[in-house]
């Protein structure tokens, strides 16, 4: 008995152990696409920062292009400028001229007029006046209009100048402006970028210690599975040494009881033919050995029996009522209020994601328990939650209420699997009534192992019921 157990217990192990890798498979899937995810949003921003570093380019060659332009105009207003410089030196040059010609050409005739003593003195003074005063106005006329021109030439142009410096003071301090927000478009685009990279360095190093873990629990599962390999190979080595062992104790019993039968056959025989009175000896030996080997094998595990009946209470019977609608059961419902046990009937996984468990006990206020995200449970597997004063460490179909120290305990306890479209899909309730005298003897029964049928062939057997178990 104790190699089956031990058989169905690695098996239990191995399957947990299966369950454990699936997992870790699943988990690994989940890192590869958020590693994928990352990697293509890594693209997308060194995509968008080769743009921006594209645009800073052409920006910094349009704001050369402009300061070009600034400088070769500041160039030009340089030459209008030294050009008016050089048109009001030639004006007073030119000024000085004719003011010299004027003093030539008056002191010329101061030398006629000296020279002249003729009667034609007066006439001629009065001509030359005149002629004096006629090309005074002449050239006072000339400059004046000369000196008008230039005004008007110097004052457009200095206009022209002016609107073309405004205009260029204004083409600037857009560039600037438009140069600062580029700017700081790049230094914000560089931090996001800086911060992605952060981002992408800790997601990496992440991927990097998760696949560390993966390998430590893959090189575990395999060294676990390597031992557990060998332990059942060899529990199956001695269960067949046993098997040979128990196998030859059976031939060897056979043979006895096959002399045993013969030399009763030839005692009945020699009894029959002497006739004397049969003795009783050896029915009551037969009988006597066999309820000493019954007593010895069957008296450890009733005893204990007799105990849990002695502390189980007398006053009160234990009934359970049990419905399901989907593949999801409740399977079990601790009494002290350690654990609720779910089990998966169906051939498919089922995932739990929004799914919870809601608990009822008596006039207490209703709990409610969530599934935590991505959690599935595999086809044919059973998953207990425990309460968080259950005193266990979780396995990998184990899972901890961490708000709550236990389920509760009373004499009306009842817990609800809820869907999270708020279907309920199974509910396992448990009930403390009085129990009467004359149901104890049909509610005890015993357990009966095969070596014991052969001694006690009439026995009550468990009845099972599909909505009401009682205990």
């Amino acid at each position: 008995k104790t190699l089956p157990c031990r058989n169905s217990k690695k098996e239990t192990d191995l399957n947990l152990a299966q369950a454990r890798v699936r997992d870790l498979d699943a988990q690994l899937n989940a890192k590869e696409a958020d590693l994928a995810t990352a990697l293509n949003e890594n693209r997308t921003l060194e995509n968008e920062l080769r743009e921006l570093k594209d645009q800073v380019l052409s920006l910094n060659l349009s704001l050369e292009d402009t300061k070009k332009h600034l400088h070769s105009e500041m160039l030009r207003r340089v030459d209008l400028e030294n050009h008016m410089k050089t048109l009001q030196e030639e004006m007073t040059f030119q000024k000085r001229l004719h003011e010299d010609e004027l003093k030539e050409t008056k002191r010329a005739h101061e030398t006629r007029i000296a020279e002249v003593e003729s009667g034609r003195q007066r006439e001629f003074e009065s001509k030359l006046s005149d002629a004096l005063q006629g090309l005074r106005k002449q050239h006072e006329e000339q400059i004046q209009g000369y000196k008008e021109e230039m005004e008007r030439t110097f004052s457009a142009k200095m206009e022209n100048a002016q609107l073309t410096a405004a205009r260029n003071s204004e083409f600037a301090n857009a560039a600037r402006e438009e140069l600062m927000e580029t700017q700081k478009r790049v230094d914000t685009l560089v931090s996001q970028v800086n911060q992605y990279q952060t981002q992408n360095s800790a997601l990496e190093s992440r991927i990097k210690e998760l696949q560390n873990l993966l390998d430590y629990d893959r090189d575990l599962h395999r060294r676990r599975m390597a031992e557990k390999e060998e332990e059942m190979a060899q529990a199956q080595r001695q269960a067949q040494a046993q098997l040979e062992e128990y196998e030859h104790l059976l031939d060897v019993k056979l043979a006895l009881d096959l002399e045993i039968n013969a030399y009763r056959k030839m005692l009945e025989g020699e009894e029959q033919r002497l006739k004397l009175s049969p003795s009783p000896s050896s029915h009551s030996t037969a009988t006597q050995a066999a309820s000493q080997g019954r007593r010895f094998l069957h008296g450890k595990k009733r005893k204990i029996k007799e105990t849990k009946k002695r502390e189980h209470s007398a006053a009160f019977k234990t009934i359970q009522h049990v419905s399901a609608t989907g593949n999801i059961s409740i399977e079990e419902i601790d009494e002290d209020g350690k654990f609720v046990r779910l089990k998966n009937h169906s051939d498919e996984d089922q995932p739990l994601h929004g799914w919870a468990l809601r608990r009822r006990i008596g006039s207490v206020a209703d709990v409610t328990y969530k599934f935590p995200s991505r959690f599935t449970l595999q086809a044919g597997q059973v998953v207990t939650i425990w309460g968080a004063a259950a005193g266990v460490s979780p396995g990998p179909s184990d899972l901890v209420w961490k708000s709550q120290k236990s389920w509760g305990t009373g004499d009306n306890i009842g817990v609800t699997l809820i869907t999270d479209d708020g279907e309920e899909l199974a509910e396992r309730k448990i009930m403390l009534v009085p129990r009467a005298e004359e149901s104890e003897q049909d509610d005890d029964y015993e357990e009966i192992t095969g070596s014991e049928a052969e001694f006690a062939p009439q026995t009550k057997r468990r009845r099972k019921k599909k909505c009401c178990l009682v205990s």
